[in-house]
């Protein structure tokens, strides 16, 4: 392929095996200007190391996916440094990643092909992928609704879209809060229990979202929900600290990821198939 094949605006590319198309921009090229230096708080910190909390994770994904991984067509929009990116290449060579930090995004390339792009505009053609993943990711961009609305896009028919975000009943607000302008790293309790208005000025730079919130951002969408439920955290770093501790949180708050008392986890996880283009 030549070089002008690859240069401007609205230009595609289509893969080796012919059955996907990406939509060249200068910006899926990963240049290091697309967006200014940003603080931590902003959009988060990616998973960097595989432990028991990613591997419990990686069960419900393979779970949920079926046979879409056995070689087909995945994406991980907002892949951070590739740790799930690696995950997926383990079933299939098609594996895509987005993701809008620059460095984070060239760390990832070493293993698969990433573009760097906001979640609200997708540099793939409509009708690619058989499997989307968005893990933790929707609460730090600019416009989730656009961003869900991009994901279902680009998914085939038949295809899922595999969605992780906080959720608001959980009693700690993970990425910290700002007090008096300044940012506390953190888990700060009950700041997602207080009215909107309050808890956007504590933690004005990450979202939460109730069963309903996120079921909103897919109304009116080719999708129908195949599950919805919540799930309590990996407790990897008290399980570290005090093994006997960590241990015995898993076995309770696990068990009750069986009850009504599922609805306090730490995270939504919501699997959502695209029945129509």
């Amino acid at each position: 392929m030549s070089k002008s094949e690859n240069e401007g605006v609205g230009n595609e590319r289509r893969g080796e095996s012919g059955n996907y198309v990406i939509r060249q921009s200068p910006d899926s090229l990963i240049p290091d200007s697309l967006v200014p230096d940003s603080p931590i708080p902003r959009r988060g910190v990616p998973s960097l190391v595989w432990r028991a909390g990613q591997e419990r994770r990686w069960a419900m994904i393979r779970e949920a996916a079926g046979d879409r991984l056995a070689g087909g067509c995945a994406l991980d929009a907002g892949c951070g440094v590739g740790i799930y990116m690696r995950a997926f290449g383990q079933f299939t060579p098609h594996v895509f990643g987005v993701e809008i930090e620059g460095e984070r995004a060239r760390e990832a390339l070493s293993d698969s092909a990433v573009a760097q792009s906001p979640a609200e505009t997708l540099p793939f053609a409509d009708d690619v992928f058989d499997l989307v993943l968005s893990h933790e990711v929707i609460e730090h961009v600019a416009d989730d609704r656009a961003s869900v609305v991009e994901m279902v896009r680009v998914l085939k028919v038949g295809g899922r879209l595999l969605l992780f975000c906080p959720n608001r009943l959980y009693p700690l607000e993970t990425h910290g809060h700002y007090w008096r302008g300044r940012y506390h790293f953190g888990n700060t309790p009950f700041i997602n229990y207080l009215p909107e208005r309050l808890r956007n000025r504590l933690a004005p730079h990450v979202r939460a979202y109730t069963s309903k919130d996120v079921r909103a951002l897919f109304e009116g969408l080719p999708v129908h929900i195949a599950l919805h439920t919540q799930i309590y955290p990996g407790y990897d770093n008290i399980v570290a600290r005090r093994p006997a501790l960590g241990q015995l949180l898993r076995q309770v708050t696990y068990g009750l990821e069986r009850t009504p008392l599922r609805g306090f986890g730490l995270s939504h996880f919501l699997v959502a198939e695209k029945t129509s283009g």
